[in-house]
């Protein structure tokens, strides 16, 4: 063993040691010399070997040993653990202690009936306590949640056995903790100052003279090292048995008070040694992993004690806490748990204000900052696990103040050291709010008064949540917060920090309107004037670069955190906007409106003072002009209800709004302008042109600059590409989307018309000219300049069409008509670039959009002539060459194909039903083969979307059942067409579920089982015939691999879903045939299998019989696999 673990032996050499040692375990009676090892040597390496031979030995041939030899390991092994405990390695004792528990598992209480009660005769002995309770906690590991060797009967026997110990179990830990406390206690004969006096005020009610409030005002125990260590293990104990016991009344109320007692460990420092106290905390910082076992030596000055101690007194609190959010986490209380449940919460509000408590010597902050952070994790987790799951129960009891709770969350939310522990609070926040919006609905005749209790919290909050966003309050803590890294959700922590505030915030808007929108308007107006008072300060030098003139660095600071918060707060306003619309829309007109010119007049004078050009020592000038932009871009749906609103009456305020804004962000659509700035500027027109949709707008000289520029641009003033596109968008949006409030008589379709079509005849004039100069020889020349114009081109088309997919049928003639000569164009195109697989992704994607959405206008004739010329391209070896690139342009190119084939077998009617069978064949014969074996998904979700779109929109081409056979029961079966291209659809269904890919299983078996629900796939005849028991054979198989365990419940459900088609055929037929084709079992434990999967029709019944097989089968198989060859099995 040294030389197997020693650094200078080679690779080579230890596997000829590994292959000695497996065969000396293999060998019948080996466990005897591991005996005489485990009893005679020191060495570690020996002793951990030994173990693992008796571990295989019990785990994998227990069932082959002779009884004989099963007495003796029984009575040998608990001999050896007690004489040796305390001289070998704590690892090696644990690994002793399970083994023998393993022995329990498989014998107690048939044949090692005194197994528990030792447990609990060492626990009871005062020298051995310890032993007893790793023995405890391994019995709890292993007995009540056993991994699957066992057999379901046999875990369901341990699971019953062991809640019968539950009360003796929690009879003793508790007194062991009761004891040590009451021991350690320091009992004065004066009894010490309340450590609540001065606030008793605030949580008197909680207690009412409970016994509990004398106790926990008791001073805390002092523990000497060995009292800590037992205590500790008491609590792992407890934390274990609370993961898996239900709630009962064997937790008694003494119980849980000792648990508090000890949870109050981590939240009292007044463990600190009088000699300097720069010891503790740096013991605090450095030594908060008390994880690992207590050091020994505990027994030196006071002073080091008390240095040492403070972490391992934490490491109680944190496993008691532990134990609390067990018990907290369970949702299903029994009536007589509940006011234990009242209990526990009263108790840990005792620690949370503690937590909290201010006195002269640490601010709450501060005291908060010296606890342990795990501790401060599992007291937040808790207040989550009590607001989220047990509030509902509680709020109402006349015993449990919800205010002052709340009051103390406040504190202990805004005073947390870490940005983390701050989010974590404002997610319990976050969760109140919504319980408390739902009671509201729910409750709406007693609103007022619902909201009368609570409403000081939430303006409280509110004020607090947006202190905390402006540097003006907030900036050290604020500057630390990143703005430059994206996380997975693509924002910085700067983002997220604000986007989370901001969601509390719109909350408590939901609550009280008025109340949030005039705490938060004059905050805005106030950041306001200083932006826009900014213009004074800009000077202009010799060459006419300007700047602003503000160098002091004071000033610069204070201007930057101005314009940060300004950016903010009209973040925040933006947020509300959802808040001012639908039926509140008249009663908060005037606030909205209020918001709306402020908004338009920011970016007006962001426009004319072009702040975005000054040389400054500001870099957060842009800021507010952003996020003026986005807000607006918000309410767009208010101006659109004000448009409707005020459509008949004087419009002229509206008009102005739309102007202001429409002249203050055109100048802003300029290639010189910094993109962030530009794409907001275009997403705001975006917004007016789609959601707004203003008559007057294609009249307003803007408008026409804006129309001018892109259509005569040339390369040098063009806008970056997604800008331009946006652009593009929101002018064909002007003359495409149906105008609001207005007959179509008056629409002018035909001008808009006429109008649209010389807007696209612009866009397109380069891309329609390449027709003439592209033909489908081998010898081009600069194809580079060609390949440009389309990559330019065609993503502008494709999002033209896109934005008017969901518009009146009007929109989308028109839009083709403009359309109709690129259309061409591009198709005539499409071969010449067939090899070059990124133009045509592009070109693919701009047909698939248009298949999507004007499939109707483009008419059966073209849209045939178009699929001819794809189905005519993607040769199988053109679709070989694109898929074998993995996640490459090529196989974007062969799904995009495979999107608009989709499309097409989705078309109602008779249009597109002869190319079926061509679709068919190149799904089946060309890309299948392809991507059958590839363990790649790339294609294949595509490939199996299109089959079966294929065969649930098409299901009359292969089934022509009249309506008449179906009402005539004893007509004869379905009559079936195209026999062999269904065969073969299924083949590749069925084969898909031998693959690991569990995305492609997941969707596949969904699509069989839609088929199922929409078409009776299942009790149809060729397939009930044919091809049903293959199915559930392979699904079984699967859950038997435990490959796809993810999908255990869908799979399940589809079993039972074939196998109720025939039930008794199931049962009869399929059973047996199954269990006699398992390997590795022989024919009494098949006998057991069959028995135990009882014949049951419903549905919960089946799921659990098919578990029980899959488990048990499993079992037989492990330990048949173990035994020795020959043995005699009894």
């Amino acid at each position: 063993m040294t030389e197997f673990f020693h650094s200078c032996t080679t690779n080579e050499r230890k596997r000829e040691i590994e292959e000695l040692l497996n065969n000396f375990a293999q060998q019948a009676g080996a466990w005897r010399h591991c005996l005489f090892f485990l009893s005679s040597t020191r060495n570690e390496y020996v002793m951990m070997y030994s173990l693992t031979v008796f571990e295989n030995l019990v785990n994998k041939m227990w069932i082959g040993l002779a009884s004989q030899d099963k007495m003796e390991i029984r009575s040998c092994l608990p001999k050896l653990l007690l004489a040796q405990h305390k001289n070998v390695p704590y690892f090696i004792r644990n690994k002793l202690c399970k083994v023998i528990v393993d022995i329990g598992r498989q014998d107690w209480p048939m044949f090692y009936h005194d197994f528990f009660s030792n447990t609990l005769q060492l626990i009871q002995t005062p020298a051995l306590a310890p032993l007893g309770l790793v023995m405890l906690k391994t019995t709890s590991e292993e007995l009540a949640c056993p991994r699957e060797d066992l057999c379901v009967a046999r875990k369901e026997e341990l699971r019953k056995l062991l809640l019968e110990q539950v009360p003796t179990v929690l009879g003793l830990l508790t007194g062991i903790l009761e004891t040590y406390w009451d021991k350690h206690s320091v009992i004065t004969s004066t009894p010490p100052p309340s450590p609540t006096s001065g606030e008793s005020g605030l949580l008197g009610s909680l207690f009412q003279g409970s016994q509990y409030s004398k106790l926990l005002c008791q001073p805390m125990a002092a523990l000497d090292n060995d009292g800590h260590q037992l205590c500790c293990l008491v609590l792992e104990c407890l934390a274990h048995l609370f993961s898996w016991i239900p709630l009962s009344t064997s937790i008694t109320p003494t119980l849980l008070a000792s648990i508090f007692h000890f949870a109050r460990f981590g939240c009292d420092l007044r463990t600190k040694a009088k000699t300097g106290p720069f010891i503790s905390t740096s013991s605090n910082g450095s030594l908060n992993c008390g994880t690992g076992p207590p050091t020994s030596n505990g027994q030196g000055l006071n002073g080091q004690q008390s240095g040492s101690t403070k972490v391992d007194r934490a490491r109680l609190g944190v496993l008691a806490m532990t134990c609390i959010n067990e018990l907290v986490s369970k949702n299903c209380v029994p009536m007589d748990f509940e006011e234990y449940l009242l209990r526990m919460f009263q108790q840990t509000f005792f620690l949370l204000q503690r937590l909290t408590r201010e006195n002269n010597a640490h601010t709450i902050k501060s005291r908060l900052q010296e606890l342990d952070e795990s501790y401060l994790e599992k007291f937040t987790d808790f207040l989550r696990l009590f607001v989220s799951v047990h509030l509902r129960r509680i709020e109402s009891s006349p015993q449990f103040p919800v205010v002052e709770f709340l009051a103390l969350l406040f504190k202990y939310t805004f005073n947390q050291p870490t940005h983390e522990g701050y989010f974590a609070c404002l997610d319990i926040w976050s969760v109140f709010l919504d319980f408390l919006t739902t009671k509201i609905k729910s409750r709406l005749a007693d609103r007022e008064s619902v909201l009368n209790r609570y409403k000081d919290a939430l303006v409280l909050l509110l004020r607090e949540v947006l202190n905390r966003i402006q540097f003006r309050y907030n900036q050290a803590q604020l500057e630390e917060l990143d703005d430059e890294v994206l996380d997975d959700d693509q924002q910085t922590e700067w983002q997220r920090y604000l986007r989370q505030s901001l969601e509390v915030v719109a909350k408590v808007m939901e609550l009280l309107p008025s109340h949030a929108f005039s705490t938060l308007f004059p905050v805005l107006q106030e950041n306001l004037e200083v932006y826009l008072g900014l213009q004074q300060f800009i000077v202009t030098s010799s060459g006419s670069s300007r700047s602003l003139n503000i160098t002091a660095e004071n000033d610069c600071r204070r201007l930057h955190c101005s314009l940060r918060d300004l950016s903010s707060l009209l973040q925040a306003i933006g947020r509300l906007a959802e808040y001012f619309i639908g039926e509140v829309f008249a009663a908060r007109f005037t606030d909205a409106l209020a918001v709306v010119e402020r908004l338009v007049e920011v970016t007006c004078y962001g426009s004319r003072t072009t702040l975005y050009d000054l040389e400054t020592a500001v870099p957060s000038v842009l800021k507010p002009d952003l996020s003026d932009l986005l807000a607006q871009c918000a309410y767009s749906h208010w101006l659109a209800q004000f448009y409707s609103e005020v459509h008949s009456q004087n419009q002229s305020q509206f008009i102005n709004l739309i102007t202001s804004a429409v002249d203050a962000g055109s100048p802003l659509i300029s290639a010189k302008v910094p993109e962030k700035l530009l794409l907001s500027a275009c997403h705001l027109m975006v917004s007016i042109t789609s959601t707004v949709r203003p008559v007057f707008l294609v009249s307003l000289p803007a408008i026409q600059n804006i129309f001018n520029s892109i259509t005569t641009q040339n390369q040098s003033h063009r806008l970056p590409q997604e800008a331009h596109i946006l652009v593009c968008r929101s002018l064909s949006n002007m003359l495409l989307l149906t105008w609001p409030n207005l007959p179509d008589s008056e629409q002018q379709w035909h001008t808009r018309s006429s109008s649209h079509a010389s807007l696209l005849a612009a866009l397109t004039r380069e891309y329609r000219d390449l027709r003439g100069t592209v033909n489908v020889t081998h010898r081009q020349p600069n194809l580079e300049n060609v390949k440009a114009v389309i990559q330019q081109t065609l993503p502008v088309l494709k999002d033209i069409v896109d934005s008017i997919s969901s518009e009146s049928t009007k929109s989308r003639q028109i839009c083709y008509q403009s359309l109709q000569e690129s259309v061409q164009v591009s198709l005539s195109l499409f071969p010449v670039f067939i090899q070059q697989a990124d133009v045509t992704d592009e070109m693919l994607a701009f047909f698939l959009t248009l298949f999507q959405a004007l499939r109707v206008q483009m008419g059966v004739a073209f849209t045939g002539q178009i699929l001819q010329t794809f189905l005519s391209m993607f040769t199988r070896e053109q679709l070989a060459a694109s898929i074998l690139h993995e996640g490459s342009a090529g196989c974007r190119v062969v799904q995009k194909f495979l999107k608009i084939l989709q499309v097409v077998v989705q078309e109602p009617g008779q249009a597109f039903k002869p190319f079926l069978p061509s679709i068919l064949s190149l799904c089946m014969e060309q890309v299948y083969p392809v991507v059958a074996e590839r363990p790649s998904p790339d294609v294949k979700a595509e490939m199996f979307e299109l089959l079966y779109q294929i065969l649930h929109q098409n299901w009359r081409y292969f089934f022509k059942t009249s309506i008449l056979t179906t009402v005539q029961k004893g007509a004869a079966e379905d009559t079936m067409e195209n026999e062999p291209q269904f065969t073969a659809t299924m083949q590749a269904f069925g084969q898909s579920f031998l693959q690991p890919d569990i995305h492609i299983f997941k969707q596949n078996l969904s699509y069989l089982e839609s088929l199922n629900s929409k078409h009776k796939l299942y009790h149809r005849k060729l397939f009930r015939t044919s091809m049903l028991f293959h199915f559930i054979n392979v699904l079984l198989q699967v859950l038997l691999h435990k490959s796809h365990d993810l999908l255990q419940e869908e799979i399940i459900v589809a079993v039972y879903n074939m196998a109720s088609v025939d039930f008794d055929a199931f049962y009869s037929v399929f059973m047996p045939q199954f269990l006699n084709g398992c390997h590795g079992v022989d024919s009494s434990q098949r006998g057991v299998l069959a028995r135990n999967f009882k014949p049951e029709q419903d549905l919960p019944s089946f799921t659990q019989s098919v578990h029980r097989l899959v488990n048990d089968l499993r079992y037989y198989r492990l330990c048949n696999s173990s035994l020795p060859t020959g043995t005699i099995k009894l």
